[in-house]
């Protein structure tokens, strides 16, 4: 056998190895929700003796009365309200940057390229003092109402990256049919940007889906708990004893993660390299 085969074959078996430490953890939770709680933590075997579904249906039912179909749909209506402001604000913002001619324009991104910089607790104290003072608290809006207003240096960068590798031929040949401005986005640079639109909506989503920190601050009321939040609870009110459901509602709060990556990777990958490549 041939150098480079043995090496192709050893590469790709430690690919495979390294891929099955990585995805053991996930592994051991999704066989430890079909498990007793009296047998999760008992003996090595990764297989349950015993399957049973009780954690899901007894996790489903929730917390003081609260199913978890309510905490999904709150996380949801976040989700969709975070992603469509953050696709809409950013976009606009990156057509600025990176099409529009305009004063201080090097400067402006560059605050905003500064503000990427900037650690998230540093503004944790004066935002939340603002939002109380807006009446926000227990509400959505603080997670929400942002989203709408470009805060999002990352998005902004990796759009203004996307749309400055588009063909300058493409906007003189809409300009001379007629196209102004607004036009000139709407019909050319929106839909040449699909690829980073639904990057930036998927990471989005999984930042927003994923978040507690920001949700635990600004959310107290149950009834608007999201997934991150109503797991939490799992472990505050039941103790030891609710291992079985954690894990069960765990899994079922990763499916709509899965299912954004395996249908929307190829839209990913070229979001991420498009402007990384061509810019």
């Amino acid at each position: 056998m041939k150098k480079s085969h043995i090496r192709e074959i050893s590469y790709h078996i430690f690919l495979i190895v390294f891929g099955v430490g990585m995805l053991y953890p996930l592994i051991w939770m999704l066989f430890s929700s079909f498990k007793p709680n009296t047998e999760i933590f008992k003996g090595l075997s990764l297989l349950p003796q015993q399957w049973i579904i009780d954690n899901y249906i007894e996790g489903w039912k929730g917390i003081s009365g609260v199913t978890y179909a309510k905490f999904f749909l709150n996380s949801f209506f976040l989700v969709i309200c975070a992603v469509i402001g953050n696709v809409c604000s950013c976009i606009l913002a990156a057509y600025a940057f990176g099409k529009l001619k305009f004063p201080l324009k090097g400067f402006w991104f560059s605050i905003m390229l500064v503000t990427l910089m900037l650690p998230m607790h540093v503004k944790l104290i004066p935002q939340y003092i603002m939002y109380n003072s807006f009446g926000w608290v227990n509400t959505y809006l603080p997670l929400i109402v942002p989203k709408y207003l470009a805060t999002d240096g990352f998005f902004i960068f990796l759009m203004t990256q996307f749309i400055r590798a588009l063909p300058r031929e493409i906007d003189e040949a809409a300009i001379v049919d007629g196209c102004g401005t607004f036009k000139l986005f709407a019909r050319i640079v929106v839909p040449l940007s699909i690829p980073a639109i639904i990057t930036t909506s998927i990471f989005t989503f999984l930042w927003t889906w994923n978040d507690f920190f920001g949700q635990m601050i600004y959310i107290s009321d149950v009834k608007k708990y999201t997934v991150s939040l109503a797991l939490r609870q799992f472990i505050d009110t039941m103790g030891n004893s609710s291992w079985g459901g954690l894990f069960a509602m765990s899994i079922l709060s990763l499916v709509p993660l899965f299912m954004m990556f395996v249908i929307f990777q190829n839209y990913l990958v070229e979001g991420i390299t498009a402007g990384s490549v061509k810019g």
